[in-house]
């Protein structure tokens, strides 16, 4: 039986006209925080403003299933992050921190992507999701 989640998820991508793909990559450290090895999948959405495919680490708790369209949809970035200072303020991050300035750059890499493929209102509803 399919969660709320997973049918406002499914939703979205019918509203969106977005076409969801994964294919396991690989099963390795994803984090670089990470303590043990997790799989890692290429995932790519696709719709009629272009696709953006990118790599997914699955939770550790879900090792084995291959990741469902609200577990990767729930975790997209949905908010412009502004500033390198304040990215490190609101998550905690050191502003010294070459690790913190690599994520930033991927967060903002990541919206840039799905500001591309949807317009402010999708971006809306997608927030919804998580």
């Amino acid at each position: 039986m399919k969660s709320e989640y997973d049918i406002q998820a499914e939703k979205f991508l019918g509203d969106t006209n977005t076409k969801f793909k994964t294919k396991y990559y690989d099963y390795a450290y994803y984090f670089p925080q990470d303590k043990e090895q997790r799989e890692i999948y290429k995932v790519t959405l696709r719709n009629d403003k272009g696709s953006y495919t990118f790599k997914f680490g699955q939770s550790i708790a879900n090792s084995g299933q291959e990741p469902s369209a609200y577990d990767v949809l729930s975790c997209l970035t949905k908010y412009n992050t502004g500033s390198f200072e304040e990215f490190c303020s609101e998550f905690g991050y050191d502003t010294d921190s070459r690790t913190a300035e690599r994520t930033y750059k991927a967060v903002i890499k990541e919206y840039e992507n799905i500001s591309r493929l949807f317009t402010e209102a999708q971006i809306e509803q997608l927030r919804e999701i998580s």
